[in-house]
């Protein structure tokens, strides 16, 4: 089983001409909703490609008793995620604020709402015992992240952690807790290059020397997602790299292409697929994800990925 611990959120959308300045006041024409969370979003994916396989999903997040937190529930059962351990608080449901302008750039605000009541204790021992991955992100509360994570290590429950969005950690000693509780780390270039910086392993703009002082100094096996370039693998001791391409693809929307990557990395890494091949998935999905507008509208089925990977 894979068991995620982590964000809910509900995306609204605007499409602008531009993206407002302060105190200034823009119209767009419509705002679309969709469902996010990096916890969600990776719990889908998971899901996804886990169909018709031997793993199951299971998560635990917490949602306030409102529409938007009775609608995300209902999407995840409907991807076939085990909500059971999903608590419905007292704070409203997560909410992304969007704003893209006609260049794609954005401008987005989060109100984490619910997702900062989520604790350690939601996850009930009963299922994590049952988990044989566990993944990690980077937006609920970290002492409670490293509560989990502890736990999961106890019960021999490899620990994937994906450290997005970079949080406002400065402490060495807080990332030394983070990287000693965690077996795979996966990360962008901009988050290994700002890990590496803050336990004293300046790498200027290497991406992958930054991987490789992570794993050597703290000694989880380091994952650097690349976009277009594909991803790279980094293991302690000896800093041996692997690397899976990315599939050539003319990108819709490249939203959720990262939390697709992680998700079924770790239904590669449940199933017992040695980590190069768990990552081509993984990089092959990521792709097909971008497809599609919206973070989990493209996330393939476990058909389309296999058939897809067949032709390839």
């Amino acid at each position: 089983m894979i068991v995620i611990f982590g964000s809910i959120n509900m995306d609204l959308v605007a499409r602008v001409q531009r993206i407002a300045r302060p105190g200034e006041t823009v119209l767009s024409r419509r705002a679309d909703s969709f469902f996010g969370g990096k916890g969600a979003n990776q719990a889908v994916a998971a899901a996804r490609v886990s169909h018709g396989g031997s793993v199951r999903v299971a998560m635990a997040g917490a949602i306030g008793n409102d529409p938007f937190g009775m609608a995300c529930l209902k999407n995840l059962e409907e991807n076939g995620v085990d909500t059971r351990a999903i608590r419905v608080t007292d704070e409203p449901t997560g909410c992304a604020f969007i704003a893209v302008d006609e260049t794609g750039e954005n401008a987005i605000t989060v109100a984490s709402g619910a997702n900062m009541a989520l604790r350690s204790a939601d996850l009930p021992d009963s299922l994590l015992s049952r988990a044989s991955v566990l993944v990690l992100q980077m937006e609920v509360p970290m002492a409670d992240n490293l509560e989990v994570a502890a736990r999961a290590r106890r019960a021999g429950v490899k620990v994937a952690w994906n450290f997005a969005p970079v949080p406002a950690v400065k402490e060495r000693s807080t990332m030394a807790e983070l990287l000693a509780v965690t077996d795979i780390l996966v990360v962008n270039e901009h988050e290994a290059l700002s890990i590496a910086g803050i336990v004293g392993e300046p790498s200027g703009e290497d991406y992958l020397k930054a991987g490789s002082a992570i794993s050597r100094s703290f000694g989880p096996t380091c994952i650097v997602t690349a976009g277009s370039r594909g991803a790279y693998a980094i293991a302690a001791p000896d800093g041996a790299q692997i690397h899976a391409r990315a599939r050539p693809v003319t990108p819709v929307d490249t939203t959720g292409a990262g939390d697709t990557f992680v998700g079924v990395l770790a239904n590669g890494l449940a199933e017992g697929l040695e980590i190069g091949r768990a990552m081509e998935r993984a990089c092959a999905a990521a792709s097909l994800s971008c497809l599609t507008a919206g973070a989990q509208a493209g996330m393939p089925q476990r058909g389309a990925l296999e058939q897809h990977l067949d032709q390839a």
